[in-house]
Order: structure tokens, then sequence, then C-alpha cells
């Protein structure tokens, strides 16, 4: 090799080996980058992407489900210190069934949960905030007579430890009930048969030996348990365990970290409903085997399994009739029917499948199983826990929701009637507001209170909590004689519009009125206290309604965005200028000096 192509070889060697060590240099600049990015999206797609695939937008959502008026709207009153729903019915003319709804709504968007009963277009009838939890609001007849009942307590490891409650028409509480023994009420289920007992649901942790679903030896499992009582002498009359017929194995629920100790053992049965028929069928639903039992009323035995591991019966329907799941609400409805309400999908697992009430025909003696009818929502919602199915009196049936903030009612052969929303659609999976059950019934409330009333200087705000007969309210004035025996005269009579009531003052009133409640035939249920004519308005208070806080929220998140993707287009175009910058920099005399291969100091060996 000559002396001249050996250098230019020197020359080209150096090149690339200084190209070599600047990009070694900005890849390793780029690593932290690299490491910072990879692991951001790993924590997007393993915590982000779950809850945006929990969205549930899709084309067609009315302003209310896509939540421009937040996750469950709600109306505020000036003579009444409580919250009530605003709801929506779709579609446009729904001729809903007329009697009333009893929900009883919580979650983090329902400031105070408790029972609740609305009227078909949505107006508040009655409310109380309760402590702790309320569940399974409900009407039920006793003795001849209609009775509020709903369970009330502290939710536990997915049940509850609590009584049921009687309200009569008054609204006063008339009976508590507890089970028999020392266990405590669960919040599933509390029914009051034709022969004025109740059935009612109970969780007992017991010692037992979980190494077959690999748990503990010495642990501990939910026993479910069903009590039929009477209810005017807490006498037991019937109980059965689910220890006694089915094994922890027939469960579909993970132990995962469960079992170990008496407080938090494996919940393997989940008993959530108890049915009884004119034949002393004790017809019981298991959430966590996804099984429908029949029991025997008097020896206690199991008569047949429907659905499970251990199911009997031959699906006529190609699964539909035999393979649900996580269901809630089995109920007879005639000897070989039944209806209930398969949810499908669990929070833990399977939360991607569908959610439906169901009618189902039994041929029992051939065992055989098919579904007659399904009620499917059109949004095909995903109801992860609770719900319920009811059938109506004039055929129709009614579905709740549960985890959903909706309730819907059907023709007999599966035709969506009717649907109400008392939440934003679009946001259901995520549990913001829900009602364990929902039921319509008649009723009728007369409270034992006085209406309420509030005075602002134009007008008075009338209501009555609970009062379902009001029709008029009489508005009446002082007649200035004698205030110590106040005798007031009619002014007007004005239509009762909805929960609460404006009536505006006439000229002439001077001083102090009174409000009469009066039912369709004139009588009188109610009369507020003596009121004045306020002399200045009330104060108001700022408030935003729901669509400004949405709007609000939205583009402050929109401006957090833009600012983040400015400041971090800003960060790299800096330091890609300073990449350029630093790749025209002179060299200096020393560097020059260390490469050049014409003297001793950088030349390479030949």
């Amino acid at each position: 090799m000559s002396m001249r192509e050996s250098s230019a070889f020197a020359l080209l060697s150096l090149w690339l080996s200084r190209g070599d060590r600047f990009r070694k240099i900005s890849f390793r600049r780029w690593i932290p980058a690299l490491v910072v990015a990879t692991s951001a999206l790993a924590l997007f797609w393993t915590y982000a992407v779950p809850q945006l695939a929990r969205f549930r937008f899709r084309a067609g959502l009315s302003r209310y489900d896509m939540g421009w008026y937040g996750f469950g709207p709600t109306r505020n009153y000036v003579s009444f210190g409580e919250e009530s729903p605003i709801i929506e019915i779709s579609p446009a003319g729904a001729q809903c069934d007329p009697r009333y709804t009893f929900l009883a709504p919580r979650g983090d968007s329902v400031v105070h949960p408790g029972p609740m009963i609305l009227d078909a277009a949505g107006e508040l009838i009655w409310t109380k905030p309760n402590w702790g939890t309320t569940q399974d609001f409900k009407v039920q007849r006793y003795k001849g007579q209609d009775y509020l009942t709903y369970w009330q307590g502290d939710e536990e490891d997915g049940h509850g430890r609590g009584s049921w409650y009687m309200l009569d028409s008054t609204y006063t509480i008339r009976h508590i009930v507890s089970p028999s023994g020392i266990i405590e009420g669960d919040l599933h289920d509390f029914q009051i048969t034709s022969n004025n007992t109740a059935l009612i649901t109970a969780y007992e942790p017991i010692p037992y030996d979980l190494t077959s679903v690999g748990g503990p030896e010495f642990g501990w499992l939910y026993d479910g348990i069903i009590q039929e009582i009477n209810l005017e002498t807490g006498e037991l009359l019937f109980q059965w365990r689910s220890s006694s017929f089915y094994p922890p194995e027939s469960s579909y629920e993970p132990m995962g970290g469960k079992g170990h100790e008496r407080t938090l053992g494996y919940d393997y049965f989940h008993m959530n409903s108890v049915d009884k028929d004119d034949r002393g069928r004790y017809l019981i639903s298991a959430r966590h085997t996804h099984t429908v039992t029949c029991v025997d009323g008097t020896t206690g035995e199991v008569l047949w399994s429907l659905g499970g591991k251990d199911n009997e019966f031959f699906d006529e329907s190609d699964g539909a009739a035999t393979q649900f799941a996580w269901q809630h609400d089995a109920r007879w409805q005639s000897p070989n029917t039944l209806t209930l309400f398969n949810n499908g999908a669990n929070a833990a697992s399977d939360s991607s499948s569908i959610s439906h009430g169901v009618l189902l025909k039994l041929d029992i003696p051939a065992r055989k199983a098919k579904v007659l009818t399904s009620y499917d929502h059109p949004q095909e919602l995903m109801v992860v826990s609770q719900g319920n199915l009811q059938v109506l009196d004039n055929g129709n049936v009614l579905v709740g929701w549960g985890h959903s903030a909706a309730f819907t009612e059907f023709s007999p052969n599966g035709t969506m009637l009717c649907d109400v929303h008392f939440g934003a659609s679009a946001y259901f999976t995520f549990g913001r507001i829900v009602s364990y059950r929902s039921f319509k019934n008649n009723w009728i409330g007369l409270p034992d209170t006085i209406p309420d009333a509030a005075v602002t200087r134009e007008s008075v705000f009338v209501s009555w909590n609970g009062a379902t007969e009001v029709a008029t309210w009489r508005f009446q004035a002082w007649d200035g004689a004698d205030l110590n025996n106040m005798t007031f005269g009619t002014i007007k009579d004005v239509e009762r519009t909805g929960f609460e009531t404006e009536i505006s003052f006439t000229p002439d009133l001077k001083s102090y009125f009174r409000v009469v409640a009066l039912s369709s035939e004139g009588a009188v249920l109610g009369i507020t206290e003596v009121l004045q004519r306020g002399t200045a308005p009330m104060e108001d208070t700022f408030t935003l309604d729901h669509s400004w806080r949405v709007a609000i929220v939205l583009l402050f998140v929109l401006c957090c965005l833009t600012f983040g993707l400015y400041f971090a287009i800003s960060r790299v175009l800096r330091y890609q200028r300073s990449q350029r910058d630093m790749s025209y920099r002179p060299l200096s005399h020393k560097d020059e000096n260390e490469d050049d291969p014409e003297n001793g100091l950088g030349q390479l060996p030949i």
C-alpha cells in the first residue's frame, strides 16, 4: 500500500470513527427519553386504556347520555332541602306505566343516598336520606296493608350487615326485622309471603377446609343462609345452608387472597335472591355458582339445579337457557316458568358480556329448559352487578339495570316501550349512580308531618314530602281581625304542579297567610305553618348548573393537554437546535493538532 493510499485510508477511518462517536453520544442522550416514553406507554396501557374502554360513547346518544348535564343530573327545591334526579325518558312519546317507581340511588354522584319514590314523569314523591347503605326498596303487603320495605346497614365484603325496615303509609317505621340467631341480615333480599311470613338472606363465616380450591386447610367460608321467619313473633320456621349442598369447587369466583380470615372469607356462593311458590318450593339464586336452585320446603333437599357446573337441564335454546352467569333476582312466575336477570358480566371478570332479563320455561320431569322471551336493552348494557326483573300486573315487564342508572319497560313479547335513565349512560360502567333494584307499584302516602313552605318577596313555594293525594293548594290570608284567634279567608286555589308548586302573592296580601293541601275531592289533608309575606328577596347563592360544570372540567383538561403538548414540542425543537449548533461548532486548535494525520501526535500506524 502506498503512502498516499495509507493516508487516505487513515482519514476515512478517522471520519467514520468520529461519526460513530457522535452517533453514540446522541444515542446515549436519547436513552433516558426512550425509557421514560416506554414507561409512560406501559402505564397508559395498564391503567388508562382499561378506563377509557369503560366509556360507552356511541352514535345517537342524547346530550343527557353524553353527560352534558352531569353524571347524574339533579334538581333542587326552594321549600325542601333534598335533591331528586332529573330523568330522561325515551323514545319520544313513550307510554310508561303510570304507577310510581321505587329506587334507592347511591354512588359517588349521589349526595344523600336513600329510598326514593318518583312518579311516571320523574317528579319526586318521597325521599329519605339514610345512614349507611339502603337497598331493595319496594312495596310489599303484610296482613292486608301495604308497607314500604328496605334493607339498611353497612356493606362489607360484598354483603350486608343490617336489618329490614317496614314503613306504613305515614312513613312511620312499624317493624324492624332481623334474622333468627346471632347472624346479621344481608342486603340482598327480603320477601313477604302470602302467608305473612318473611324470606330473608344472610351470610355467616364458618371454618372450612379450602385446600380443594387452593386455599388454606384452616380457612373461612361465607355460608349462604336463607330463613323463613314469623314476622310477628320472630320464630324461625325454616333454614337452609348452601354449604350443606354445594362445595366450594362449584364456584366460578376466584379465591384471590380471601379465605384466610374470618372477616375476609371466601364468598363462593353469594346468594342474592330467594322466592317461594304455592307448592312450598324455594327458588334460590347464587351469583358465584351461576345456579338457580329449587329446594324442597319441608326437607330442605335440592330438587334440581339449573345452570352452573351442576346443571341438570338440557338446553333447548342453544345455551341461552342454562349458560347465564353472575345472575340476580330469580322468581317464580308459574310452577314451570321463572324469570331472572342475567348479568352475564362481573366486575372482576367477564366484563364484556351483555346483560338482559329472561323468561324461562322448564320441563322439570324431562329436565329441559328453554328461553321464552329475552328483554334486551337497545344500548346493550353491561351490568357488572345488581339488577332485577318485575312482571307488572298488566303483563309488561320492568327491568332494573342495577349498576347502570336505568330501568326499562317491555311488552310481554320483549318490545321496548319505555326507557328511563337517571344517569348519563356513557358512564354507566363507572357506577357513579346505581340502584340495586327498580320497582313499580301503587302507593298511597299520607305523611304525618305538615307541608313545607319557603317565602320569597313575590311568592311562596310549597311542597310535602311523601304526600301522594294532594291535588290542589289553597292559598288563605289572615282577615286581620284577631291575632289571638286568627281566621283565614281563601284567596285562590292553585293546582299542584309536580313536587313543588310556586304560588304568587296577590297585590292585596299584606301580612300573614297559610297554604292548605286539598285532595281531589276537596278534603283538607294538611296545613302549613302561619307564614308572613317577605319584605326582602331570598339571598341568592352563586351556583353552576351541571352543563357548565362539565364544560369547565373539559376546558381545564383541554388546556392542560394543550400546554403539555406545547412544552413537549418546544423542548424537542430546542434540543434539535442545540444539536445543529454543536455539529457546526469550529474545532479548537488543540483538537486540530490531535486529529491532524500530518503531525506525529495524531498519526495512526500504517
